[in-house]
């Protein structure tokens, strides 16, 4: 079956024209002052015609099937299948992207696949996925793309995962999320100088979009922090970012600490050892937060879930397989009848650690 044909250059909404006849992109917290011709930071948003336009919708980087615990989401619908994709480029610099092939990618030639928000959707019911996810890079970046999407998953019942940084402004923001069902927000560290320095933003922004997120939303929230050995796990800077979720998002919104590999920019930086995210873990316990995991490493403990009222383990998880399940069909401890905070579809779903390359040209 031939590709499917999809315009990928449509005007998008979040802009205005300064005087001296420059275009601001309103979209992130990086205002991006663009002339005719010229791309903000993020690549994908560029001045043409005297607006900004998004050069990449309804194009991807390619599709595949995931574990939803990939994403991570631990507490939303576990156990099923997402299908996930993401496209190009990306409003931060973070000199130890893990995606970087395809968030600072330059090349529109990488986004092989091409797909309207109606086949998405589609596809998705048709593999038996109960979500999709916008992943790899930003879909901050592609809102426009994003929402459409959501829209049509929305319309066949199929849920939609956000796996962002969060660094967003307030107006676009609450569009964007509206359509989100769950989100994993990337919450890099808890000081300015990390996100200045290895990242080229600010943390305040993302601070305020957690506290939109829970506070004002029904869009169900995990948070991951990818540990960087004397960059962001000090005992301090850890201390003092669980006692502020603890204080600002409460005890139930759950934290991934994952383990740093050397990539992009940062290759001479060792990786995480596993007691950096032991001792992590331990830590935000402490300050009262219940579902704590970590990742990118082999620990079943770590990555199972526990009843925060008489210890069961509710959930146990090997790697992406489920292992043990201790919950009942309204999502209480089946022991002691606590509410486990998530999003939970009765029995757990089978998909397992599968992951599954998959061609939208064949559902167009």
């Amino acid at each position: 079956m031939m590709a499917e044909v999809v315009n990928s250059v449509v005007p998008t909404r979040y802009w205005h024209r300064l005087d001296d006849g420059r275009i601001q992109c309103d979209l992130c917290p990086r205002l991006c002052r663009i002339k005719e011709g010229q791309r903000g930071l993020c690549f994908v948003r560029a001045c043409e015609g005297g607006e900004v336009v998004l050069t990449t919708y309804g194009r991807s980087s390619g599709f595949c099937i995931d574990p939803i615990e990939k994403k991570p989401l631990n507490h939303f619908l576990p156990g099923t299948a997402v299908l996930s994709f993401g496209t190009a480029g990306c409003n931060l610099t973070c000199r130890y992207c893990q995606n970087w092939d395809m968030s600072k990618s330059r090349e529109m030639d990488t986004l092989a696949d091409a797909a309207t928000p109606e086949t998405i959707a589609r596809a998705a019911e048709s593999l038996g996925c109960r979500s999709v996810a916008f992943t790899y890079n930003d879909p901050i970046i592609f809102l426009e793309y994003a929402v459409d999407v959501a829209r049509a998953c929305r319309a066949r019942g199929v849920k939609t995962v956000a796996v962002t940084s969060g660094y967003i402004r307030p107006e676009p923001r609450a569009e964007f999320f509206r359509w989100m069902d769950a989100a994993n927000v990337d919450l890099k560290a808890f000081s300015e100088r990390f996100y200045h320095e290895l990242c080229s933003a600010h943390l305040e922004p993302v601070l305020d979009t957690l506290e939109y997120l829970v506070r004002e939303t029904d869009v169900w929230v995990e948070l991951t922090t990818l540990l960087i050995p004397g960059e962001n796990d000090s005992h301090e800077e850890l201390d003092a970012m669980t006692r502020w979720l603890r204080e600002h998002l409460g005890p139930d919104v759950p934290l991934h600490f994952t383990a740093f590999h050397p990539d992009y920019k940062m290759r001479d930086s060792p990786s995480t050892p596993a007691s950096t995210l032991n001792r992590a873990r331990a830590i935000a316990r402490e300050n009262g937060l219940r579902y704590v995991y970590t990742g990118n490493v082999h620990d079943e403990d770590g990555g199972s879930t526990y009843c925060h009222q008489c210890g069961q383990r509710l959930i146990g998880r090997d790697w992406y397989e489920l292992s043990e399940w201790n919950l009942t069909e309204g999502g209480c401890c089946n022991r002691c009848g606590a509410v486990c905070a998530g999003v939970f579809g009765g029995r757990p779903g089978t998909w397992g650690s599968r992951r599954v390359p998959v061609r939208l040209r064949d559902f167009a």
